[in-house]
């Protein structure tokens, strides 16, 4: 017997056109991309439209503080700001995570993998969360030092966001490749590690047609449904995030 797994409607509708209705409730899923591709913007999206449907939604902003994000966000039509006051939206930085963690910012460096995803699912089970980014999970990493602790980190968050019953997106900084004029081939993480354990992997990047620069969305994998293989271009607009077949811009799709 198969069993059909219930979806999170990301409300991005050629996204969730993609992934055959949305992605399933418990993966964690690596976006992944180099700077520009679109990443917090997709992120953010994901959330305040789960926010609109009384799904409590949490970013976590690793590099920058939530007042900047929230500054940034007021130029997309998408964002209503009444979200966070009603409580269905949450923007963290992490000087709220380290002051739960009793540590000062001269302290910021993460010694001990257990205690920061202790304090994200202390606030995942608080908040009643369902919707998670975290943006980045390459900055975390960065301070782990070694690859496998970094494994171990990615595993047991997974893991812990699943089981409570939360939807993530885990932003991946990557090298610019193709046409972002940098590394041959594909990189999917950092640290060559994060994609294999995570559920999903959503890569963005970049195509140069006709003498423009395009942004490109390819669903790489997505445990739990079935999806489409095809490169889409995507088009960031004060509504969101639109996507539209690579085809249809008379490219290749290579």
């Amino acid at each position: 017997m198969v069993v059909v797994r219930s979806k999170c409607k990301t409300g991005i509708e050629g996204l969730d056109n993609i992934l055959g209705g949305g992605i399933p409730r418990g993966n964690t899923v690596l976006l992944s991309g180099p700077c520009g591709s679109g990443k917090t913007t997709l992120g953010m999206e994901f959330l305040v439209n789960g926010a609109k449907m009384d799904e409590n939604s949490v970013f976590i902003s690793v590099t920058e503080p939530s007042s900047k994000v929230i500054t940034n966000l007021r130029g997309f039509e998408f964002f209503d700001e009444n979200l966070i006051k009603k409580e269905r939206l949450y923007l963290l930085d992490m000087v709220s995570l380290y002051a739960r963690l009793g540590m000062e910012k001269k302290d910021y460096k993460i010694q001990e993998i257990d205690p920061l995803i202790n304090i994200m699912e202390d606030i995942v089970k608080k908040l009643k969360v369902k919707r998670l980014v975290i943006d980045s999970i390459t900055a975390i990493a960065h301070q782990l030092e070694s690859r496998v602790r970094i494994r171990e980190f990615v595993f047991n968050l997974g893991k812990t966001l699943s089981d409570a019953g939360c939807t993530s997106l885990l932003i991946s900084e990557v090298a610019p490749t193709g046409a972002w004029g940098m590394t041959p081939g594909v990189t999917y993480s950092a640290y060559g590690v994060e994609e294999a354990i995570a559920d999903g992997i959503i890569l963005l990047g970049a195509i140069e047609r006709k003498g423009y620069m395009l942004r490109t969305l390819h669903v790489v994998k997505m445990r739990g449904t079935m999806h489409s293989l095809a490169k889409y271009i995507l088009d960031l607009t004060p509504n969101g995030v639109v996507l539209v077949p690579l085809l249809k811009w008379g490219a290749e799709s290579g």
